[in-house]
């Protein structure tokens, strides 16, 4: 049992990830689909998830399905076992779909899509039960992770660059939060061997705020290309 992991999800972007991360360290029995939950580990980390419905072809059941049912069992399986650690990864979707200022922890959650939904789920089940002395829970709330052969829309916008497709919103100037996997698995480390750290609810997120205009500069100039924003500077022109 001692330096092992039990994950869900192992085959996705984060899973993957995290066990080339602490490859050297842990051991891991991996869950696949159906299978009966059986926990000899002593940490667990919730992965498994379904994402985001780019092309709206989803039955609504498969979110709450894998994001909240499955959650609920692996979490069970975690408080009747012998584990310390459990780590579940949900999402900044199960607060709000749309954030236009900062986003805490304390923030009243008011999800809209079924992905937000089944996560939150997922966060008031844990939340609801009572954790037995000598174990840690904790909930991660990453905005949108990135890093190499990640397939999000980050992965779209770096195509686009590269394409030397110019980019038609260059005059708005927004700020966006962003979770590199890097960032994601120092964290996930530092909770498990710091027994200091509360059990609770955490949003993650980079140091610094980035705007769609300064990634497709940082895109361009890290493949030696020139970046193409349209409009970008008409406002400065009009004044």
């Amino acid at each position: 049992m001692s330096n092992s992991f039990f994950i869900t999800g192992s085959n996705g972007f984060v899973g993957k990830n995290i066990i080339s991360y602490f490859n050297s360290e842990f051991i891991f029995f991996r869950y696949k689909r159906g299978e009966e939950i059986k926990i000899y580990s002593n940490v667990v980390i919730n992965l498994a998830g379904k994402a985001h419905d780019l092309k709206k072809a989803s039955n609504s059941d498969e979110y709450y399905e894998v994001n909240t049912e499955l959650a609920k069992k692996v979490f069970d399986a975690f408080i009747n076992s012998d584990a310390k650690v459990f780590i579940t990864l949900s999402s900044v979707k199960a607060v709000a779909d749309e954030v236009n200022e900062e986003l805490t922890e304390e923030v009243i959650p008011n999800p809209i899509t079924h992905y937000g939904k089944s996560k939150l789920l997922a966060e008031q089940y844990i939340l609801s039960k009572e954790i037995p002395s000598g174990k840690r829970v904790y909930i991660l709330r990453p905005c949108m992770v990135h890093g190499p052969n990640n397939k999000g829309n980050l992965n779209v916008l770096y195509k686009l660059v590269c394409k030397g497709i110019p980019w038609p919103l260059g005059s708005f100037e927004n700020k966006r939060s962003f979770c590199s996997i890097d960032n994601l698995c120092f964290i996930i480390k530092e909770l498990i061997e710091n027994e200091t750290i509360r059990s609770g609810v955490y949003n993650v997120a980079d140091d610094e705020p980035v705007s769609t205009n300064e990634l497709i500069h940082l895109i361009a100039d890290s493949g030696n290309k020139k970046a193409q924003l349209l409009n970008a500077f008409e406002e400065h022109c009009n004044h």
